[in-house]
């Protein structure tokens, strides 16, 4: 109640934050020069290609009143604005998939009433966004925020959980579709007859599952052991882009008897055409819907603004989480108020609405995160090979890296560098006084085992990267060329590449793995829980998840009240408040709905007579060169494909090492995992 009753509290304390940064965050950002250019590419090949897949979905499921086109418009607009305005620009905003959804059960409802049709379609969603804008700029103003911590792990998961079902329910409708006449076509052309129509379908199934099969390989290329460090670092960051562009070209390679409408390809408006013009003067028809329909938008806004707020300030967290390091302050209140501003601007222009998205907004920072730690490494590691040619004392070796640490960190609180480096300082001053210590820290190899994370904090990649968003508009033509199923093949991509890191999945995958063979879990890197809670509990838990999903995925096909699909995870605030802990034990239910990702290093069979502190060195320094080392990796192996940082630590019994082997009987030890 005291927030209902303190209004633009947080907003005030947001934006007095923000402003007293706001002009290093450009100075950062362009004091980086052209290394600034690999994340900007890197994270405009993340948003757009999904955008260019959601604007060809919107264009099947509302009969073409919406395209690429759009998805891109607002992508771009909003990306402008953010960025130059937004509360943290390390956030990503684009058109994604709940909004889709969301518009495609505005569309089927618009086009099922005569007093609105497709022709007030656009008119009418510009009030839904009306209604949407004043309930987030209410939200903000009323300090909502602040119950955002309400959202735990499992309405996350679940949500998360939905969005990857609804992409391989998109994935397989697209591939049957192949094998049909598309609504609206002339039967009798001759690409529809049933040889082409037959060959169509049969290419889309090898363009989809080829086009999966090649990204979610390159998405793992930085753990390969071919190539050079360079190498597997460009297929791992533009694996997934350099797929779609093997797959188009090879589409272009079917011999030439093949009829030229096989295999399809993208359907969208150029921008210059007509069809792609109509939206912007939407706002002239909005007079025309009836009373009743304007009022009657105020339901599905309902929904919209909650599952943006929800969206937007969950993508937020993730861009700024704690292991991140970040030195300028969040700004939730401030930027769910330009999320509403935002949301009206798209509407009246009639443009499906841009919010946070998942998991570009982590990737961001995660990209931000490599270029700021390579330039950190590299100056420290310079510095201490210099100190070591003076043949100074490890002391001062140590204070020459601590210098540069905080020259280039700028920090403003010193006490917190000497916590941060306090691993780095130990390392460096075990021996002091001797030669051999020195020539056990080798800064070339151990100094990044303790260095901090760093962001370089600074809005000039967001800004360019939603410039290239929207240039890449009048590349139109060029995308026109991508084959359909190359699009089925990446929304299979983005439903399964989000699979790891969800412990509800890993949950799901637990049950299936039989008493005896259990251990196996323990051999390898396993969430906490697998230790901490008895298996009952792990599976009544999941159990209630899936019957909970099941619930929430079932809302989506009721034709009419599918638009309500966000309210289960609203109630979902209550459950989990009121009722689980009635169900399960505190420490239980602490463990399963945690906050964070926490993970336990495993217990390799082979090394069961090494102890941990042995193996480590072999695990860190594999490769042993600088040309193969690089900090993406390390981040790769720190995060989960969502963008959440893993807090890793060994076993929570020292003795546990030794007991994670079934016995005679093949049964696992009871002292390893409850069962």
């Amino acid at each position: 109640m005291g927030n209902i009753r303190s209004p633009f509290k947080g907003i005030i304390k947001d934006v007095k934050g923000r402003i007293a940064c706001y002009k290093q965050d450009w100075v950062s950002g362009l004091c980086s020069g052209f290394p600034i250019l690999a994340p900007t590419t890197y994270i405009f090949f993340a948003s757009a290609l999904p955008v260019i897949a959601f604007g060809e979905q919107l264009s099947r499921d509302t009969d073409g009143a919406l395209s690429t086109v759009e998805t891109l418009a607002s992508t771009a607009i909003c990306g402008i604005i953010h960025s130059i305005l937004g509360g943290q620009p390390l956030l990503i905003v684009g058109v994604a998939e709940p909004t889709v959804i969301m518009y495609t059960y505005l569309y089927n409802f618009s086009k099922g009433r005569p007093e609105l049709g497709q022709e007030l379609f656009l008119a009418w969603t510009a009030w839904v966004c009306v209604w949407t804008a004043l309930l987030l700029i209410l939200l903000a103003i009323f300090n909502a925020c602040t119950i955002i911590t309400r959202f735990t792990r499992i309405a996350g998961e679940l949500f998360g959980m939905l969005i990857t079902i609804l992409f391989l329910q998109e994935a397989v409708k697209g591939v049957v579709s192949e094998f049909s006449i598309p609504k609206g076509e002339n039967p009798k052309l001759e690409k529809y007859q049933f040889p082409w129509l037959y060959t169509n379908g049969l290419l889309a199934v090898i363009f989809s599952f080829g086009l999966l099969f090649t990204a979610l390989k390159t998405r793992k290329a930085r753990s390969w052991r071919y190539g050079t460090g360079w190498l597997r670092g460009l297929l791992a960051d533009y694996g997934v882009p350099l797929m779609v562009l093997c797959w188009t070209s090879l589409s272009y390679t079917i011999p030439g008897k093949v009829d030229s409408g096989v295999p399809r390809r993208l359907f969208c408006p150029l921008l210059w055409e007509p069809s792609s013009l109509h939206h912007w003067t939407v706002i002239k028809d909005m007079g025309n819907v009836p009373i009743v329909y304007i009022f009657a938008a105020f339901i599905p806004a309902m929904m919209i603004a909650g599952l943006y707020f929800f969206d937007h300030s969950v993508a937020s967290q993730m861009a700024q989480q704690k292991e991140f390091n970040l030195k300028t302050p969040s700004a939730y209140h401030y930027d769910i108020l330009l999320l509403g501003v935002m949301t009206l601007i798209c509407g009246l222009l009639g443009l499906p609405p841009s919010n946070g998205v998942l998991p570009q907004s982590p990737m961001h920072t995660k990209s931000l995160a490599v270029l700021k730690r390579q330039l950190i490494r590299k100056k420290m590691v310079k510095s201490a090979k210099e100190g070591m040619l003076q043949q100074a004392s490890n002391s001062e070796i140590y204070g020459r890296m601590q210098a540069v640490f905080i020259e280039m960190d700028a920090s403003p609180a010193p006490t917190s560098v000497d916590k941060e480096l306090k691993n780095l300082k130990e390392a460096v001053m075990k021996g002091d006084g001797g030669e051999a210590a020195k020539e056990n820290f080798d800064p070339e190899k151990h100094i990044d085992a303790y260095l901090p994370v760093r962001v370089n904090e600074q809005r000039m990649s967001n800004l360019l990267q939603s410039f290239l968003v929207g240039l890449s508009m009048c590349a139109l033509p060029v995308v026109k060329k991508i084959p359909t199923s190359v699009l089925w093949g990446y929304f299979a991509y983005m439903a399964i590449d989000s699979l790891p890191g969800n412990q509800f999945w890993e949950r799901v995958l637990l049950l299936f793995i039989t008493p005896s063979r259990r251990y196996k879990v323990l051999e390898g890197v396993h969430a906490s829980f697998v230790e901490s809670v008895p298996f009952k509990s792990i599976l009544m838990f999941t159990l209630f998840q899936c019957v909970y999903f099941l619930v929430c995925f079932g809302v989506t096909w009721i034709p009419i009240a599918g638009i309500l699909f966000p309210l289960p995870f609203f109630l979902l605030i209550s459950i989990r408040q009121h009722i689980l802990p009635k169900l399960f034990h505190p420490e239980h239910l602490r463990e399963l709905d945690a906050a964070e990702y926490e993970e336990i290093v495993g217990t390799p069979r082979r090394n069961l007579s090494i102890t941990l502190k042995e193996r480590e060195p072999l695990d860190s320094h594999s490769e042993g060169t600088e040309d193969d080392f690089y900090d993406a990796e390390i981040l790769d192996e720190m995060t989960t494909n969502r963008g959440e940082l893993k807090l890793r630590t060994v076993s929570f019994k020292e003795e546990r090492l030794y007991q994670v082997y079934p016995q005679g009987n093949g049964e696992l030890l009871k002292s390893n995992i409850n069962i």
